[in-house]
């Protein structure tokens, strides 16, 4: 997609420092990925705060170790 957006000279100047992206475009992807793939993190985080990983009774590694060399 292109785009035109007016971001001042300092912060592009910071994010191209940050990423080292080989130019302004590659920096500003870079950027984005990288909160992008914060942002879903923070999500995942929160979704497991309100509804938490609760294992099967009896569970342990073991036991999985067993189950998965059945398997092979």
């Amino acid at each position: 997609m292109k785009v035109t957006a007016l971001i001042p000279d300092d912060i592009i100047a910071d994010v191209t420092r940050f990423t080292r992206g080989k130019n302004t475009t590659d920096s500003l992807i870079k950027a984005l990925e990288e909160w992008l793939y914060t942002k879903r993190v923070e999500e995942l985080n929160n979704e497991l705060k309100r509804n938490p990983v609760e294992f099967i009774e009896g569970f342990s590694a073991e036991q999985v170790r067993k189950l998965n060399n059945t398997l092979t």
